[in-house]
């Protein structure tokens, strides 16, 4: 026996036979040995994630991942639990659409804390892109210097700031360039002279890359397959049916089960009078099918909030500036909605994670396409 393990050790470039029972083994062997056995841990628990499920997968489906992925993935969350004793690392085990079962450890937390078992979510790499706002401050610094001021008239003459808040816009900027500064990538002159770089949108972008290593998640839906078929709201599975294409759905796996949930939501549609057959054989859906699903929604919860809170739900129309007090969230299948209040009434609106920090004090937004445009800490002037 001990003959036939050396054997397989040497078949693994773990020891070598210099001659008859004269072995050496490779310093390489406790550490391999020990990366296979907690492989062999994280298989097991990846299995018995799939079991609670009520799913089987081929275990050479598997990939474990030791950090962010290299390409986005896209599934269900079977398992979720703590990679680490302090509690700011989670590991995700996720059913890809993609028909393999993904391990993912040194999750952030907070990112998905809205992530339940059966949700949908999307991780990818580090998001490494350059800031809209880097590249609004570069082009507008002149000989190394860029000054709020000239911004602001900028902003005033172009006109296409939603809101038309202009000095609530330069001064998300000088926000930025305050982060930059503690990064010792920009330096304050004055409030209205800051010098820049010539390589900020590159030096900046290394800098949020160094910040944010972890993988970029998106949570595409809380609500598991199942109940996203039945729902009234704008699900993640009626964002595929109107927008992408099947061609990556695996034929095998979660892959084929969103096929499936993808076919039964059409037809609750079509019941519903939200989609019809053509006589073509194709489907065509309501126009601006998603916004109605949203409103739907927004509503039917709106008026169960409304006898909870003895207060009248309004909803808040495309265009309109709200405004009011951040009192909480709700989560619907359209996605997250925070609730803003005034005295006689309160709305829903989506959510977005800049305004987290508001909870209970006063917000503004203006409604846009299905989202909101939030205006937070409006300043009295372009001066720090």
């Amino acid at each position: 026996m001990r003959l036939r393990r050396l054997g397989k050790l040497r078949d693994m470039g773990l020891a070598t036979e210099h001659a008859p029972g004269v072995w050496e083994l490779s310093e390489r062997l406790e550490p391999t040995l020990r990366e296979m056995g907690e492989r062999g841990d994280i298989v097991r628990t990846m299995q018995k994630a799939l079991r609670a499920e009520g799913a089987e997968r081929d275990p050479m489906s598997f990939e474990i991942h030791d950090g962010a992925p290299a390409v986005p993935i896209a599934g269900r969350v079977i398992d979720k639990h703590l990679s680490d004793e302090l509690g700011d690392n989670l590991t995700l085990v996720v059913d890809g659409i993609d028909g393999r079962t993904h391990h993912v450890s040194g999750i952030d937390s907070a990112k998905v804390e809205d992530a339940r078992i059966g949700s949908v979510i999307e991780i990818g790499p580090p998001n490494s892109a350059g800031r809209p706002s880097d590249r609004a401050i570069a082009g507008m610094a002149e000989d190394g210097i860029y000054r709020p001021s000239r911004h602001l008239e900028k902003a005033r003459f172009d006109g296409r700031v939603p809101g038309g808040d202009y000095e609530g816009f330069v001064d998300a900027h000088v926000r930025r360039l305050e982060a930059l500064r503690r990064a010792g990538i920009v330096e304050r002159i004055d409030a209205d002279h800051w010098r820049v770089p010539e390589d900020l949108e590159a030096r900046a972008a290394a800098h949020d890359a160094g910040r944010n290593a972890r993988a970029n998640i998106r949570v595409l839906s809380t609500f598991d397959l199942e109940r996203q078929i039945g729902s009234d709201g704008a699900t993640w599975l009626d964002r595929r049916l109107v927008g992408a294409s099947a061609s990556d759905l695996s034929p095998a796996g979660f892959g084929n089960d969103v096929r499936e949930a993808m076919e039964r939501r059409r037809e609750t549609l079509i019941d519903r009078g939200d989609a019809i057959h053509q006589t073509d054989g194709r489907i065509a859906y309501r126009r601006n099918l998603i916004a109605t699903l949203q409103e739907r929604e927004a509503a039917r919860i709106g008026a169960a909030l409304a006898q909870e809170r003895a207060k009248p739900f309004r909803a808040a129309a495309d265009g309109e500036t709200v405004a009011g007090t951040f009192t909480g969230t709700v989560q619907l299948s359209s996605g997250k909605f925070a609730i803003v209040e005034k005295s006689h009434e309160f709305t829903l609106v989506p959510w977005r994670p800049v305004i987290d920090r508001q909870l209970g004090r006063e917000v503004s937004g203006v409604v846009q396409g299905g989202s909101v445009s939030w205006q937070l800490g409006r300043p009295r002037g372009i001066s720090i």
